[in-house]
């Protein structure tokens, strides 16, 4: 039996790694920013202004996702710029492949969203959670997996992290 345990043990993170490293595409990453690097680059309070771009290279960049996405330049207040790995976390501050468009607002907004990665920033920079569990977890379903986050741990109760499934589900 103890056998057994061990071989879903070990299956189950080998499928929770396959997991992270699909969810993260080199083409949205910052090559600068390792496990290593951290404490010189993510953990740094003034990291994001120095790496980020212009803002009139940031609403370029929003102008076109909502020109490709049929949005009217008037409604587009209602939408943020966002990042699919936030600076914050080792995400390319300037990478095309990087941004998306978010509501501000509602369960899967950038408001949210921003929250959840300053708080997996801490983690990481804590020592409390890997910087490749950080990104997947942002990468992958982050809305699912916001509620089952602790506001004062690094721990996620039930929700795999690559996909934001909650145990039992598929």
């Amino acid at each position: 039996m103890a056998r057994i345990s061990l071989v879903v043990l070990l299956g189950a993170t080998a499928g929770l790694r396959a997991g992270q490293a699909t969810a993260q595409d080199a083409s949205m990453l910052d090559e600068r920013v390792t496990q290593q690097s951290i404490a010189h680059t993510i953990c740094r309070p003034d990291y994001v202004d120095a790496v980020s771009p212009p803002i009139n290279v940031m609403m370029d960049h929003k102008a076109r996702l909502l020109a490709e996405r049929g949005i009217n330049a008037d409604a587009g207040v209602g939408y943020a710029l966002d990042r699919r790995v936030p600076v914050l976390l080792g995400g390319a501050p300037d990478a095309p492949a990087n941004f998306d468009l978010l509501p501000w607002a509602g369960d899967q907004g950038e408001r949210r969203k921003a929250r959840l990665t300053v708080h997996l920033k801490h983690c990481v920079c804590e020592g409390k959670m890997s910087l490749s569990d950080a990104q997947a977890t942002i990468v992958g379903n982050w809305s699912a997996t916001y509620p089952g986050f602790g506001q004062n741990s690094c721990k996620i109760s039930g929700v795999n992290v690559a996909t934001g499934s909650h145990d039992g589900e598929p």
